[in-house]
């Protein structure tokens, strides 16, 4: 979505081939921004389909496409762009992107010279909803405040004009077997300090002494791991006083006595991560975004794609790891809700590198091979 976004501002039309699974507040996605949907044809007819279009580029985003889909629009003379997660999946493309941190390592020095591969964090791809909002996150000292989930009102501003100081010790938190004597919260050095937060020299950005943390809690756009439940039961288990918001279906229901409130899913997510003092999520896309708007992040992996993301994020320091044992994870998911010195390096570390720009550059590269560069309507 965020390409297509980027695209549109250039005048280049786009339009989705595929199937959204019947969700509406996907459909709204698309249907909002002026896209159009068509079912997409079998992989093998692809290339017909891309030229009755048509099409001169096609991006491949998927993890069941066979390896002859990116060929086969490539010998039709049809410029691919393929989304990867560190491994190519034997498709054939023009140019790969892979917006994992530290992809650039994984891949020949001289594809990513030629422009064949777009690898690392100056590459992520973020939607306008995403860019458009201040940036400084939450992780404060004093948590949550009154917000819409009590009746309270906050205007979007809020993540850059509230500040307070904090102190961090940094370095990255992971949940390990701790054998017989039950799971281990581990903590690797750091790089954090006092008053080692972002914009005039001010520390970690709080909340108003006295209120409590917001902790928001998703899983992509439905749960579709059915990881939640347990999860939930994670935070509630912790027994620190929060806000906390999880977005699922109808089948998903907050155990009871937890201060926790159940939304559908939302396109307003992008607002409710900034206002989040941490954010309890799978290591996917949404990590980028948390880490451009510098909000804490608490990761687990719900796919197999997901754990290169995971470990480098994690093993950087820019987020906590909580593995993927709920239970295991509770001690460190009270220590970041309840301290703000805990979870506030976090935020900060991720602001410098993702800069948001990384749309326009994949723009560029994919423009350019189509022989149509158009400029990016943002400076």
């Amino acid at each position: 979505m965020a390409l297509a976004e980027e695209l549109l501002g250039r005048g280049v039309e786009v339009v989705f081939l595929g199937d959204l699974g019947g969700l509406p507040w996907a459909a709204a996605q698309l249907g909002g921004r002026g896209l159009a949907l068509l079912p997409a044809a079998a992989p093998e007819d692809l290339a017909a389909q891309a030229a009755v279009l048509g099409l001169d580029a096609v991006v491949l985003d998927s993890y069941d496409l066979p390896p002859g889909t990116g060929a086969g629009l490539r010998r039709a003379g049809i410029r691919v762009l393929a989304i990867v997660d560190g491994d190519r999946r034997g498709l054939d493309a023009d140019v790969y992107l892979d917006q994992n941190l530290g992809a650039e390592t994984r891949y020949p020095e001289r594809d990513r010279a030629e422009g064949r591969v777009l690898a690392g964090a100056a590459y992520t791809l973020l939607r306008d909803a995403v860019r458009r909002l201040p940036r400084g996150g939450g992780g404060g000292s004093g948590g949550g405040g009154q917000g819409e989930a009590d009746g309270g009102s906050r205007d979007d501003g809020d993540a850059v004009r509230r500040w307070s100081r904090g102190e961090g010790d940094g370095g990255p938190e992971v949940v390990r077997d701790g054998g017989d004597g039950g799971p281990e919260v581990v903590r690797d050095g750091g790089d954090g300090g006092p008053g080692a937060g972002w914009g005039g020299g001010g520390g970690v950005r709080g909340r108003e002494r006295g209120e409590v943390p917001r902790v928001l809690c998703f899983f992509g756009g439905t749960d579709a791991a059915r990881v939640m439940p347990g999860w939930l039961g994670a935070l509630a288990a912790t027994g620190v006083p929060y806000l906390g918001t999880a977005i699922g279906g109808a089948e998903v229901v907050a155990p009871d006595g937890a201060p926790i409130e159940v939304i559908p899913p939302t396109d307003r997510l992008p607002l409710l991560m900034a206002r989040a003092d941490l954010v309890v999520t799978a290591a996917g896309s949404a990590i980028w975004e948390l880490l451009y708007l510098g909000v804490p992040a608490a990761l687990t992996w719900v796919a197999g794609n997901q754990l290169i993301g995971y470990e480098a994020v994690v093993g950087r320091g820019l987020a906590a790891g909580l593995g993927t044992d709920p239970r295991a994870a509770v001690p460190l998911l009270r220590r970041l809700i309840a301290d703000p010195a805990a979870r506030g390096p976090y935020g900060r570390r991720g602001r410098d590198l993702v800069d948001g720009r990384g749309r326009e550059r994949v723009a560029d590269a994919l423009l350019d091979l189509t022989g149509h560069r158009r400029p990016a309507a943002r400076a």
